[in-house]
């Protein structure tokens, strides 16, 4: 099957979104799949405004229409909302092609946080964007509840999953973790005002924090939280080892629609304390998390967990599982995609 699938969200940048198309893409073509992904890093691009490390592509739609007729695929995928995103649409729309999108990210609340303005005034953007997709993927029933409300039905559940290879009890723990007082209290992801860091590096319990991770407000954090230690991104075993060392890993988001790094912390046996929010609500269960209002509460009652229970719930998310709920929900396009004269 020949299965293009565009998207904003590309290597170099590391977040939840850039690992799942990257796992699954990976997946297809091992699964003997065509795969062609058009990304930001084909183009000449901009950085975004507050947010420089995502580059904004400067694509036409018939730019990217020209990709995807040379193509020709038998399935067109978009997973952003993004100006890549919005210029495959365009061009679909334009010939009567089906397609998919998927709702990756809470962009209402994020662009809340960074703008001031509610989040309703965001919704009729993402209502726009996805009311025309055959199918819009989501990876949880509370996203599937929101989007509902929000007028868009045609919904299909696409899961996540973990590097099971990767992300071991086993992996190499950090020399770092050697000299800091327990508990090691642990963050992993973007280091940006959406993601409520400072609710963690703010809370009352005992122990050392680490965060793992980069992003435009990691300096500020810094000069504010000098006792938290700051490692910069890390990816593979040397990602895995943080998780492993820890203590507990905490997840103080708000606006997440999944948490790869929840279940990529469980697999290492690493117990989640979180807010009962989107994402840890469908992810966390009794065995893998607590979740709490109060978040040093919630770390409190994570590092009373066993571990191999988190590790067994953790290791019960596969790619494999992901990249066949991907596969059987494209919409197969039964005309060749062609140019409009």
């Amino acid at each position: 099957m020949k299965i293009a699938i565009v998207t904003d969200a590309w290597s170099p940048q590391v977040n939840g979104v850039v690992r799942t198309l990257t796992s699954v893409t990976d997946r297809l073509r091992a699964l003997g799949h065509d795969v062609l992904v058009i990304s930001p890093d084909q183009y000449a691009s901009i950085p975004c405004p507050s947010y420089p490390e995502i580059r904004l592509a400067l694509a036409t739609r018939h730019g990217v229409g020209t990709r995807l007729t040379d193509f020709a695929p038998d399935a067109v995928h978009i997973a952003t909302e993004g100006p890549l995103g919005i210029a495959a649409r365009r061009f679909c729309l334009n010939h009567g092609y089906p397609f998919t999108t998927a709702y990756h990210t809470q962009f209402p609340d994020y662009l809340a946080r960074r703008t001031g303005l509610p989040a309703s005034v965001f919704w009729p953007f993402i209502r726009w964007f996805h009311a025309p997709a055959t199918a819009i993927l989501v990876s949880t029933e509370t996203v599937r509840a929101q989007l509902r409300a929000q007028g868009l039905h045609q919904l299909v559940h696409w899961g996540r999953g973990v590097d099971l290879a990767c992300f071991t009890p086993s992996a190499p723990v950090p020399a770092l973790y050697a000299d800091l007082p327990r508990p090691i209290q642990l963050y992993v992801g973007r280091v940006a005002v959406e993601k409520n860091i400072e609710a963690f590096l703010a809370s009352e319990h005992p122990g050392s924090r680490v965060v793992v991770g980069d992003g435009p407000a990691r300096e500020a954090l810094a000069r504010a939280y000098p006792h938290a230690h700051f490692v910069g991104a890390q990816t593979g075993a040397a990602l895995a080892g943080f998780y492993a060392g820890a203590d507990v890993f905490v997840f103080p988001s708000r606006t997440d629609t999944f948490g790869l790094v929840m279940i990529e912390a469980m697999a290492c046996g690493t117990p989640v304390a979180a807010y009962p929010v989107s994402g840890p609500l469908d992810v966390l269960a009794s065995a893998s998390g607590v979740m709490d209002e109060d978040l040093t509460r919630a770390i409190a009652g994570a590092l009373r967990l066993d571990r191999q229970a988190c590790a067994r719930a953790g290791r019960s998310f596969t790619w494999e599982a992901s990249t066949r709920q991907f596969l059987n929900a494209l919409v197969p396009i039964t005309a060749p995609v062609a140019l409009a004269a």
